[in-house]
């Protein structure tokens, strides 16, 4: 069976893509590209935010 899994909201740092590679526009011996990979400081690379606990939801 699928699991399911509670909607979280998206980080709105990053919009939901939370590692991305930058282009240094230097180039390795091999022709390829060096990259930067950078992670969003807000949600560590996961792409979600915690709910705060003020939050949460109460009920029932």
């Amino acid at each position: 069976m699928p699991v399911r899994l509670t909607n979280r909201p998206v980080c709105h740092h990053c919009d939901g893509f939370p590692v991305v590679s930058i282009t240094t526009g230097t180039r390795r011996p091999d022709g390829s590209r060096v990259t930067l990979r950078v992670v969003c400081p807000v949600c560590q690379g996961t792409g979600h935010t915690a709910a705060p606990a003020g939050l949460a939801r109460a009920g029932r």
